[in-house]
Formats: C-alpha cells, structure tokens, sequence
C-alpha cells in the first residue's frame, strides 16, 4: 500500500452528501459539523425539520437560524416530517394529520419564509417505518398518498423540487401503489434507504433495488430521478473497516445523489426514535463519537479522499501467499494491535524471520493504516490483515484458535482515557483479554501468549520513600535505586487502566496456574521507537521529540522530576521474541521489563536530550498532577534476564536519536533532516550522561 495521496477534488459519482439531525439548540454541534463537511469537501447535507417542533416559538426559531446557517456553507436538503401530535389522528408524531391538506401549507409557510435556503425538500421520512408513519391506520396508503399530491404539487408551484421519503427497506411495490395513487405526479426524484449489514442482511446489491425501482419509474411520463437519502453502517461492534466498506459499496450505486449517515454518532443520553438505548445499533452510525474521536472513515476521507479508502480497503483485502511453512504445517503467529507502533515493530521482526503473521487491528487509531501499509510493503508474502476488535468475541475466538503464538498488544493505553471514559477502558483491557484467554483455552491445541502489561499495575508506588534531586526524584533505598522495582512489589490498581490492566494481568496468570496455559505477562515500561505517533496522553518520548522538532511548547504534569527506565522497541521484541522460546521457563510468570536503572531518564532530563537533538530546547509550561503519577519507576529486569539471557541493548542516547531520524525521515515532524541539525559528538555524549 502506497503514501495516502492528496485530498481529491471531488469525490465521484454520485454526488455525495451527508446526514445529520441536529435539533433545537445544537448550535455548537451545527458549527461543527459544518468545520467537518469544509474537512472532507463535502457540499451536500440533508437533515431534518420537525414539523412538530415549528409548532412552538423555539423550534421555528430554530429552523430559522439553522437554515440560513447551513445554507451559507452547503446545500441543504431539507427532509420535513413529522406530525404535531395536537394536528394528528392521535397525539403521536407518526399520526396522519387529520387534514392532509396541512402538510402542503406548513410547507408553504417554510417555502415563503426561508426558500432561498433550498432548491429541494424530501417530502417525510421512511413512510414504511411506524416510528415516522403508522401505515396501521392507513394500510391501503391512500391517506399518505393523497398529502404527498397535495404537498409536490404545491411546491412546483412555488418552484421547488420533491424527493418522496426514502424506504427501508427497499419496496418496489410501494412504489408502485404510489404511482398507482397518483402520488408520483410531481414527484422529481424518489429516494431509497438502506443499511447493509446493520438491518439489511437480504444481500440485495444497490445495482439490484435501483433496477426494480426503476422499472417502476419508467411507467411515468415524465422523467424521476433515483436517490439514495439515507444509507450508513453501525460501528456498534466497533467494527470500523466495515463501515469503510459499505461506504464504498454506496460509491458504486446507481443513483444520481447518495446521502451518508451519519456525521456523529447518538449521545449516550439521547434516546433513539426506538427508545433509550432499545436498540444500540442506533447509536453508532456517525463518522465520528460524540467525544470527538474521529474513525477511520472519517480520517482517510480527510487525508485523501475516496482513493485513500479504497487503499486501505484493498490492503485488508490483500491475501498473501503460501510459503514453505504453512505448508509444513506450521501455524501462523497473531499480533493483537498488530498495527500499532509496538504491534507494527514485532509483526516486521516476525515476517522478516520468514514466520506467517496474522495483524489484527480495528485500525481505529490515527497513523495506524499507515503501519499497516509499511508491513504489506515490506512482506506481502508474510502479512495478513484481520481486522476486528478484541471485543468481538468470536470474531477474535476464531482466529486465536488459528495460531500458533498470541502476542496480545491491542488494548486501551492511555490513563488519561480510562478516567474519561472507565467503562470503555475496562471492555478493552480487561474484557478483551478475557476474549483472547477463552478463545486460547478452547483450542484444540491453546497457542503460547505473551501479554503486554504495565507498571501501572504498582500504582503509585508510595511504599517506596523518594528524595528529591535538582532534576529528578530518586528513592531513598540504596538497592532500589541501583536495580529497580522488582516483581515482588505489591499491586496497587490505581486509577480504571491500572486496574483493567492488572486484573487483565492476574487473568492470564491465573489461566496459566488453572488451565495450564503457555502464557506469561510482561509489565512494560516507557517504550518508544519508530512508528510511534506519540501524543500527550501516551507515547510520550515520541510526543516530545515531535513537539520539540516543530518548534512547540511541551506540558509537563507535576514538576518533571518524574524518572521513568525508557526502552527501545527493538530491546522489548527481543524479549518478546525470548519469551516464546523460553515459554516453559516463563509460563505463569510476570516480568518487569523496561530500560532499567542504565536507561533512567527523568522528564526534564529527557527534554534536555530531545532539545540538543532537536536543534532547540522546546518551552516547558507545566500543569497540575494527575492521579497516581508515580514520581519514580525503573524496572527490575533481573529475573527475565536469568531465565532467558536478556538485557536491553539500545542506549537512551542511541535510541532517542533513532526515533529522531525517523520522525524527521517520514515527515512526521514537518522538517527535512537537515533541518534539524545532526548532533555532534560533544552533544551526542551529553545526550548520553543525561540519559544515564
């Protein structure tokens, strides 16, 4: 898979729109949405008007403010539906109104005071779905039909285009009865519904319901055009690459204009027209969370449009092929979050062996396709692509029980996420590998693993007395300072990922000692290396490199006094890799690995370092503490080291320049190499007695 290209011009037939209800009130959400159409060149948006709600002085002065709005940056396509329950047979939006001839002159009063905002309007919403139209008490459709003639003619008369309401699923004998009611007369464009794989199983291809409908819409004399108003995947399996693919497969229909829903998922505090939290699916429709997270469809139309989606798509397509050892019968080996940075690192070291290795990833962190794309370049013949989620019992169930080694990496990372959002981090870490463990003990032969833990699990550590230095905190203890914490040092989950990760971590022990599985849990320290996008929230070597590159100001948490044992990523493959091969010797066990005591390097420290590097020492600005900060922690990694050899081979200095010349290598830092400066030996040996 080749760099994402350029954003395109424009995204190719058919036109392409977008979907998004935004009620009363949502004027910040408008204004984003709007930030995020501009972002991925999309001009064409279709959202509602409640008829109901322009029934009271707040809504219509909503909808007054919300068209002018969106009309100065897209084209709007209004979809007015909706009964005021007080105009209705019963007092229920879904009701017919009991004069049908109200709809046409609500949409008269919204032409005359607001039709320089739209050439378009969809005439109802889904008029199949009870929850927009009970067709109980209309089942003949007379009624339904007799207020869209009404409402089309009139509105040809006031020079406006009709869409008759979208179905769903697609009834081509609906659209005949609507014909034969007459209700087609003045209708410009009939539009279709559909949510392949979320509602829609019946396998009917878009090319397949165009034709039936229109065959129907041939029998008119008078040309209709064919829409697509509404058409999206649900992410609530946090299936991601799949929403990309329905996506795309709406690209291929034939149809003059399709509407993508949707721009946001629903807030957990809504409730869906089904209900509070009914039906989830409901819930996960957007190209993005309510939280801001962009997904991955979201973030390839930004950084290159449709052909940027098709790349990826066709990478997780790509099957590789047989090699020698398949054949003899070896089975492959699994990287859970095998496209992240350290996933990324080992499935290379891996497929350079020459070994079959299975990258499972959802790919919904950003950066992450484009480590994806570097492995299949690298190894085309080595590397296949799962994606799925660890979350996904049975999808992970049923490739876990293909491999040989398990190397669980994917999780939650960040503490700063868990206290957001605790319940998201405890599905992921601990719920995941309780998925990945089960799947392990119910193969025929369970597969060696090797978990990925963390120091997190000793909290904060406040057993161990400190000293304070003038740049770093030390422990006071002589022994601790000169080996680091060792595996005996009692657990202390704090803050939702300590204690995901290290009841996670107690899990594959246990299933070891209960179950007699060949697994064992390595609590990491600070890695850092190649391919990571570091942020402020995890990665942070990366993150400070990239800062100090661009010229940006750092924030440290606390007084930056805070010492951590850095790694290399190449030293903890190495582990990892000794781990397997040492897997009687380490089964059951959990081991401290990180840089040790060699590789100790406080904040400050570590920024003194970047800076000579970098060419510039970046402005440091400094916040408040954050929960369980541990203001010392270096690994013991003796007793890994006795079982298997083991020592970390990379320097600090050595790999804090590595990841320098990567970051500015791949453009990540937005400079050349030569802008940065190549550090000389007096600064290379700073950087070393800093870093030691």
């Amino acid at each position: 898979m080749t760099a994402v290209p350029p954003p395109t011009t424009a995204l190719p037939s058919p036109t392409l729109g977008l979907v998004e209800w935004l009620r009363p009130g949502d004027h910040d959400r408008t204004e984003a949405l709007l930030a995020d159409m501009k972002r991925l060149g999309l001009r064409h948006l279709r959202t509602g008007v409640s008829w109901a709600d322009c029934y009271t002085e707040e809504g219509r002065a909503w909808y007054a403010w919300l068209l002018r709005r969106l009309s100065r940056e897209v084209e709007v396509l209004p979809c007015v539906t909706y009964t005021p329950p007080s105009i209705g047979e019963f007092p229920k939006t879904c009701a017919p109104p009991r004069d049908l001839k109200a709809y046409a002159d609500f949409l008269d009063v919204l032409v005359t005071e607001h039709g320089d905002c739209f050439e378009w309007l969809e005439l109802w919403n889904e008029p199949n779905n009870l929850n927009d139209w009970d067709w109980r008490v209309d089942p003949a459709w007379g009624k339904f039909a007799h207020m869209i003639v009404l409402a089309s003619h009139w509105m040809h008369q006031r020079g406006k285009k009709t869409v008759l309401g979208g179905m769903c699923p697609t009834d081509p004998n609906w659209v005949a009865r609507m014909a034969e009611l007459g209700a087609l007369g003045a209708i410009d464009a009939v539009s279709l519904h559909g949510f392949p794989g979320t509602w829609t199983h019946d396998g009917a291809t878009w090319a397949r319901q165009a034709e039936d409908v229109r065959a129907v819409l041939a029998t008119q004399d008078r040309p209709i055009e064919l829409w697509i108003t509404e058409a999206g995947y649900s992410t609530w399996r946090h299936d991601e690459t799949t929403q990309m693919e329905v996506f795309l497969d709406l690209l291929k229909a034939p149809v003059e204009r399709a509407y993508w829903y949707a721009w946001s998922d629903l807030h957990k505090d809504v409730a869906s027209q089904e209900g509070f939290h009914v039906d989830e699916r409901h819930y996960h429709f957007g190209l993005r969370t309510p939280e801001g997270r962009e997904k991955l469809l979201f973030r390839l139309l930004e950084k290159g449009g449709v052909e940027a989606v098709r790349q990826v798509d066709a990478a997780l397509g790509h099957k590789p092929l047989a090699t020698p050892h398949l054949a003899r019968g070896e089975k492959p080996v699994l990287v859970t979050g095998g496209a992240g940075f350290l996933g990324s690192n080992l499935a290379h070291r891996l497929a350079s062996q020459g070994r079959h290795v299975l990258v499972y990833d959802t790919l919904s962190r950003a950066g992450v396709e484009d480590n994806l794309g570097w492995l299949l370049d690298a190894h085309p013949d080595h590397i296949e692509p799962v994606p799925g989620d660890i979350r996904d019992r049975w999808r992970i169930r049923d490739v876990v029980k293909q491999a040989g080694t398990v190397f669980h990496l994917a999780a939650q990372v960040a503490v700063t996420t868990s206290v957001a959002d605790p319940r998201e981090d405890f599905d992921i870490n601990l719920g995941g590998v309780m998925n990945v463990l089960e799947a392990a003990r119910e193969a025929a032969t369970p597969p060696k693993l090797v978990f990925a833990s963390t120091n997190k699990v000793y909290g904060a550590l406040a057993s161990v007395e400190m000293m304070e230095e003038a740049t770093r905190h030390q422990p006071l203890n002589p022994l601790v300072r000169r080996h680091g914490v060792p595996e005996s040092q009692p657990l202390d989950l704090y803050s939702p990922y300590g204690c995901s990760k290290g009841g996670a971590d107690q899990y594959v022990i246990d299933h070891a000692r209960i179950y007699g599985l060949p697994a064992c849990v390595f609590r990491m320290s600070c890695l850092y290396g190649p391919r990571q996008f570091g942020t402020e929230d995890q990665g942070w070597v990366a993150h400070f490199m990239i800062r100090a590159l661009k010229g940006e100001p750092i924030t440290l948490y606390g007084d930056g006094k805070q010492v951590r044992d850095v790694l290399f990523v190449d030293d903890v493959v190495d582990a990892w890799l000794l781990a397997e091969r040492h897997m009687e010797a380490v089964r059951g066990t959990a081991f401290n690995i990180g840089g040790g005591p060699a590789n100790a390097v406080s904040l400050l420290e570590a920024i003194d370092a970047i800076g000579d590097l970098a060419g510039r020492r970046p402005e440091v600005r400094f916040g408040d503490w954050r929960p369980g900060d541990q203001l010392w922690y270096v690994s013991d990694t003796r007793a890994f080291q006795a079982l298997t050899g083991w020592r970390p081979q990379v320097e600090a200095a050595d790999g804090f320049r590595r990841l320098r010349d990567w970051l500015v290598g791949h453009g990540i830092a937005g400079l050349a190499p030569a802008e940065t400066g190549a550090a000389s030996p007096a600064r290379r040996a700073k950087v070393r007695r800093v870093a030691v």
